[in-house]
């Protein structure tokens, strides 16, 4: 049985998961805790090359152009070959993992292309996939980084200084954005994800106000 514990952070794009994430494995490892950080897809293996595809557009421009279940098998295993080759054994000898994106981004973004009536279904198939056939550990804690899509929006546009082509067919897409949060929030619900409201009155939260209350709400491990 696994010792290690898996903390998510999960949000859409340009919730500042990244940076959460980095400044979390940072706070743990400064309290005495062995922490290892890591990010999905993982761009630098060779296992994310069916993910890097879809996301620029080589199987349809559209996200809908490749159906939830084919696209979170293509990140599914870029999660296993990550877990098998790099932070498994940690993870399985008492190590914290704090994970950038997980499961829980193929539920949220694939989940939008789906009617909500099918998404129950889609969601227990994509967690018995992942955690039960595939053998890879479900977290113990998500946190869900919520924002304000017009805001994200500003984000995602000054992260590529106003470069749209930059964007990948994900973020291109504004009306698949808007079904992501939907679903987001469904899925925050239904698996009691710990909502962090990273937006106030139209405007970003500090980076240092959010992490404040992750660290907070995370308590003791």
């Amino acid at each position: 049985m696994s010792q290690g514990k898996l903390i998510v952070i999960e949000g859409l794009d340009g919730s500042g998961k990244a940076t959460q994430a980095k400044l979390l494995a940072q706070a743990l490892t400064e309290a005495g805790q062995k922490v290892r950080e890591i990010t999905f897809p993982n761009y630098e293996s060779d296992s994310s090359a069916l993910v890097r595809m879809y996301l620029a557009g080589q199987f349809g421009e559209k996200p809908d152009d490749v159906n939830a279940y084919a696209a979170s098998s293509f990140f599914a295993v870029d999660r296993y070959a990550s877990y098998k080759t790099n932070w498994g054994s940690f993870y399985e000898a008492g190590g914290i993992v704090i994970a950038d994106r997980y499961t829980t981004s193929n539920a949220v973004h694939q989940c939008s292309k789906l009617p909500p009536e099918e998404w129950d279904t889609f969601l227990d198939w994509l967690f018995d996939y992942e955690f039960r056939l595939l053998g890879l550990p479900a977290p113990d804690r998500v946190f869900y980084l919520r924002v304000d899509p017009a805001v994200s929006q500003q984000l995602m546009t000054g992260r590529y200084h106003g470069d749209e082509s930059k964007k990948d067919i994900h973020e291109k897409d504004l009306a698949y954005l808007a079904h992501s949060r939907c679903a987001a929030e469904y899925c925050a619900q239904r698996y009691r994800w710990e909502a962090i409201n990273c937006t106030h009155g139209g405007q970003m939260r500090s980076i240092e106000d959010i992490q404040s209350e992750i660290v907070q709400r995370l308590g003791a491990l």
